[in-house]
């Protein structure tokens, strides 16, 4: 629970990802059939029976646990820990998100954000950021996931990823006056990357860009971040601010994650 008084910011202190393969035994749970329905009926959307009867898809439970185990030390006690994910779970009778806070040292506070596509994990990290102001929490893990199987079809195309894939990002509170993970978010029909060269300037000019646009397709949601995950200890070490940007103009979104210089 939060403590009294303030706290700083958090900053990303390291990134793993991994992919997935196979399947889980719950994506043939008859239970999955009936979220799916509940879940299109409104819409008037077609299952998509041939996937129910295969059995194809990956809990974000089964990926999340694995990962876990490797990201965090016995010792590093977690206060909150959020899931950010786009596509449905193939195991909707159980809160992922709660169910992975139980890998985590300290049994911490967790809940999920959806819906809103790319920048699910931008929003987790700006929470996270803002949570750990209250002075009640040193740590949060931010868990990035999606996997291939959409049990309906879409009433318009979209874009699936090609692998399942699960990314944490491990965030520690910054010593006090030291470097902060910033997140903005920006939303309208207009909005574009025009935007992005002021967050870099603000950076300094020896800041890095890594734009999800430039990674292709293939992982809508945790490209960018597997990307971020090879090239974050580089800047570390040599001591080189970034900025991380994913533009959404389905949504008319644009969101940015400043990394100042580590001191």
């Amino acid at each position: 629970m939060p403590t009294a008084g303030g706290g700083a910011g958090l900053r990303v202190a390291r990134v793993l990802s991994r992919d997935f393969d196979g399947r889980s035994e719950t994506s043939l749970d008859p239970d999955l059939r009936v979220f799916v329905s509940d879940l299109v009926r409104p819409y008037g959307l077609p299952l998509r029976e041939d996937l129910l009867r295969a059995g194809v898809g990956h809990a974000y439970g089964e990926m999340g646990e694995a990962l876990l185990r490797e990201a965090l030390a016995p010792d590093e006690q977690v206060d909150l820990l959020i899931l950010a994910f786009d596509i449905p779970d193939v195991q909707p009778g159980r809160s992922a998100s709660v169910h992975l806070s139980r890998f985590c040292p300290g049994a911490p506070l967790a809940f999920a954000i959806c819906d809103q596509g790319p920048a699910a994990a931008f929003t987790a990290l700006r929470i996270a950021s803002d949570y750990s102001r209250t002075g009640g929490c040193r740590r949060a893990v931010v868990l990035a996931m999606e996997q291939t199987a959409l049990h309906h079809r879409p009433e318009q195309p979209v874009q699936l990823p090609e692998r399942h894939r699960a990314v944490v990002l491990v965030c520690e509170q910054s010593e006090e006056g030291g470097a902060e993970l910033t997140v903005r978010q920006h939303s309208g029909p207009d909005v574009d990357r025009e935007l992005i060269p002021s967050g870099l300037k603000e950076l300094g000019p020896d800041a890095e860009l890594l734009l999800a646009s430039d990674l292709g397709p293939g992982q809508p949601l945790t490209g960018v971040w597997t990307e971020l995950a090879a090239r974050l200890p580089v800047w570390q070490r040599d001591g080189r601010p970034a900025l991380v940007a994913q533009l959404d103009p389905g949504r008319g979104r644009l969101s940015l994650l400043a990394l100042p210089a580590p001191p």
